[in-house]
Order: C-alpha cells, then sequence, then structure tokens
C-alpha cells in the first residue's frame, strides 16, 4: 500500500533522528478490562457494544475508598486494568478492537487511531519513538498509582529512543493529568520532556458537562447508536465515586468572563402563598444543590442497596486537587503549545425544570432532563477554560472541531508536524501567533 502523508520520508534512517512521542488519553479514552484475581481472565468493560449496559454494572460499578483515596469496584473478586499492549497504544487507539466494530467503522469509538497512523506514516516507530499512555480515569488526576505509571512510560520512552527526551500529546482530561505529574515531579518532567502540546484540556473545568454528569450521568453518543452504549443512568451512578469527574468541576477562583451556573426552577411556599423562581447556584453554593440532589441516589448491586449520594470526601480531595494544578510551573527549556475547540454550542450554565414544569423536591433533578445555554467551544470544553493554561504557551491555536474530532483534523495533524518538525508547514487557512491566540476557520 502507498502511504499519502504528507511528511512520508522512505528513508529509514530517518527514524532514529526523532524524537519519541507519548500519546495520553483523556477520560473514557482507555480500554478498562476487567480481570479476575485468582483465574486471571480479562473481560474488557469500556467499551464494549454487546452487553454493554450488564457488564457495566456488573464490572465497572465502583464505590470511592477515603482510607485509599482509589475508586475500587464492587466486584471484589475483579480488578480493574488498562491493557499496555502495542506500547501502550492498544488501550487507546479502537476502543472497541472488536471485528464487528471495525466492520462497521463506528467512528464514535475510533479515538487516538487517526493520530497514530498519522505519526507512523510520518517515520515514528512503536515501540521505539511512539507509545500511548492509557489509564483508570475512575481515578484522581494525581493518584500515585497514575502518577508513577506515567514516570515509567516517560523513562521508558526516553530509554527506547537512545536518550532523546520525549514529546507529550495529550487530549482532555490528560492535560489535567500531565499538569499534576508537572506539579508533584518536576524535576522528573524537566528531566524527560522536550514539549508538550496539549489537546482541548479542560483547564478550569467543564462545568456545563461535568456539573450534569453529577446530577443526571452523561451520554457518550445520542441517536439509535446509544442502545448499543452504556445508558446515562449507569453512567451516573459510576460518575458519583469517580474522583476524576470532581477534578473537572468549574475552578471557583478563576476569573470567568461570566460565572457558570446550574439554574432550577423551583416551587416554593411561604405562608400558604406559592410562587415559582428561578434559583441559581455558583461554583461555591452548587455544593448544597449536589447535596441535596443526590441524598437519595442509590444502586442495586447483587442483591443489596449501596448508597451513593454526593461524596465530600472526593470533593475535599479535589479541591486539594485543584491547588496542585494551580502550582505547576513549566520548566525552562519545555516547550508547551495548545490546541483548543471553537464554533460549537458548548453546554455552559445548566437548568432543571421550567416554569410550566417546576421541581417541588431537589432530588427530582435526577431524574430530569437539562436544557443548557451554550458558550463557544469544542462541544464539551468552553474555549475561555482550554485556552486558560496559565503557562507560557509557545503558540495557542484554536480550530473549528468538536472535541473528539480535534484527533483526527488534518489542520491539528499539520500543526503537529510542523511542531514536532516532521511535516509541512502549516496551511494558510490557519494564523498563529507567538504571542497571541491563533484560529482555523
Amino acid at each position: 500500500m502507498l502511504c499519502f502523508c504528507p511528511c512520508f520520508d522512505h528513508d529509514n534512517d530517518r527514524t532514529s533522528d526523532l524524537d519519541p512521542v507519548l500519546l495520553i488519553s483523556g477520560i473514557g479514552g482507555s480500554i478498562l478490562n476487567s480481570k479476575r484475581k485468582k483465574l486471571g481472565f480479562d473481560t474488557r468493560v469500556w467499551i464494549r457494544i454487546l452487553l454493554a449496559d450488564l457488564e457495566f454494572k456488573k464490572k465497572l460499578w465502583s464505590l470511592y475508598n477515603p482510607q485509599t483515596g482509589y475508586t475500587e469496584t464492587l466486584d471484589k473478586d475483579t480488578e480493574i486494568v488498562v491493557p499496555d499492549d502495542d506500547y501502550g497504544l492498544y488501550a487507546i487507539d479502537i476502543l472497541d478492537p472488536s471485528p464487528f466494530v471495525k466492520c462497521i467503522h463506528l467512528k464514535e469509538v475510533y479515538y487516538f487511531h487517526d493520530m497514530i497512523d498519522m505519526l507512523v506514516g510520518c517515520g515514528y516507530k512503536k515501540g521505539t519513538t511512539l507509545f500511548g499512555y492509557g489509564y483508570d480515569f475512575r481515578q484522581s488526576n494525581r493518584i500515585e498509582k497514575l502518577m508513577e505509571d506515567l514516570k515509567v512510560k516517560l523513562e521508558t520512552a526516553y530509554k527506547a529512543s537512545g536518550g532523546r527526551k520525549v514529546n507529550i500529546i495529550s487530549h482532555s482530561m490528560g492535560g489535567l493529568l500531565v499538569m499534576c505529574f508537572l506539579s508533584l515531579h518536576h524535576e522528573v518532567f524537566l528531566k524527560y520532556v522536550s514539549q508538550w502540546i496539549c489537546i482541548a484540556c479542560p483547564f478550569q473545568g467543564a462545568p456545563g458537562c461535568i456539573n450534569d454528569s453529577l446530577l443526571t450521568g452523561l451520554q457518550f453518543v445520542e441517536g439509535l447508536e446509544s442502545f448499543f452504549f452504556v445508558s446515562r443512568w449507569t453512567m451516573h451512578q459510576l460518575l458519583v465515586e469517580c474522583p476524576s469527574i470532581y477534578e473537572m468541576l468549574a475552578n471557583p477562583d478563576f476569573k470567568w468572563k461570566k460565572q457558570p451556573e446550574i439554574q432550577v426552577w423551583r416551587k416554593h411556599s411561604t405562608d400558604g402563598e406559592t410562587s415559582i423562581e428561578l434559583d441559581s447556584y455558583g461554583p461555591v453554593e452548587s455544593i448544597t444543590l449536589f447535596r441535596e440532589a443526590l441524598r437519595h441516589n442509590e444502586l442495586t448491586y447483587d442483591g443489596r442497596t449501596v448508597a451513593l449520594p454526593f461524596n465530600f470526601a472526593i470533593s475535599r480531595w479535589a479541591a486539594e486537587t485543584r491547588q496542585v494544578l494551580n502550582n505547576a510551573k513549566l520548566p525552562d527549556g519545555v516547550r508547551f503549545y495548545n490546541i483548543y475547540g471553537i464554533s460549537f454550542d458548548t453546554p455552559f450554565d445548566v437548568c432543571y425544570g421550567s416554569k410550566a414544569s417546576p421541581i417541588e423536591d431537589l432530588s427530582e433533578i435526577c431524574h430530569s432532563m437539562p436544557q443548557y445555554s451554550y458558550v463557544d467551544g469544542d462541544e464539551t470544553v468552553s474555549a475561555e477554560s482550554a485556552k486558560a493554561d496559565g503557562f507560557a504557551a509557545v503558540e495557542r491555536v484554536a480550530i473549528a472541531a468538536r472535541h473528539r474530532e480535534l484527533l483526527s483534523d488534518k489542520t491539528v495533524f499539520q500543526h503537529i508536524q510542523k511542531w514536532l518538525g516532521v511535516g509541512q508547514k502549516v496551511s494558510i487557512r490557519s494564523k498563529t501567533s507567538r504571542v497571541s491566540d491563533a484560529h482555523s476557520k
């Protein structure tokens, strides 16, 4: 087969001249397997199409352990593991690699696939100059195991390439993971990392999506295809116990153009008179709303009822994570680039109930559907949050693409090739600046 990648080079010796690349996934961007502790047998539980909801409930529903800081599965006979096949690339390539999905080419589960193909076409070699890092995205972005595994992955890429520093390309929440590592392991980061290309990171949170995820759940796929995926409510019962979700709530200390809000149309009764009012909750006040709305939340597992209220232990942990993120400083000599999405309506404020059908008890929110107000972004992360990295970026580039589609966008590829020094110059569709944001339309 012929390769039509613009940066393809038939000179195999060129591979040895490339600095290694490490791809780091975001939330939901890694294959998760359930492994039996005694027999060692693996079952893929995320993502899978067939029996998705059933296997998710059996193998992935979890509880947070405040003693360890880890979220642990309710099934005590199993543990969640991330496959490290193909030098870590398998877990972040096609998230359901079953023959059926490959046959129908279900684009929703093709994650880093196109970027991996692009980099291989540019001369990168798996296991020598190209690696992937998938992780258990239920956990905190600063939990010890994730930090240690990332350190090992960086060291592996560094040694395999003959002592060359690593170029990190992160997507979405993967940027927060890298930021935590930068903050907590500054000297290790400096030793192994040459440059960091960050794509669609919710640096200051993703308020619209995350607020609603804690209250009503998350639907990764809409329309007819959603029947083959994990349901919104099933996903909700996991996310309530995931530190990573709490760590993406809106940063209350960030100077938003307009503070994100949760709004609730409520029926109030005072002195025998009833009124309907729109109550608003900012990032700090929302904690009270979460507590009230989730106070009756529970699931049934293996014949027993498990309470899942708003988890204040996770909330406190997430507040400490925000301080870790705030303390991150980019080392001298490490180049940082930021790509973020624009031109798509992105949830910001979220509203429950209506004037005609108000919420009487806040617990009703968990069984309602949200209405959003929107800002500019990539449909998941607002441009305001994604470009507020706090670093001295070499370039910030805005691309008109959706959150996941940024990983297969041709203009994104052109920028990455330029920054890695392996491709053609960026097309005239883009305007870039070393001191201001760039926009691709």
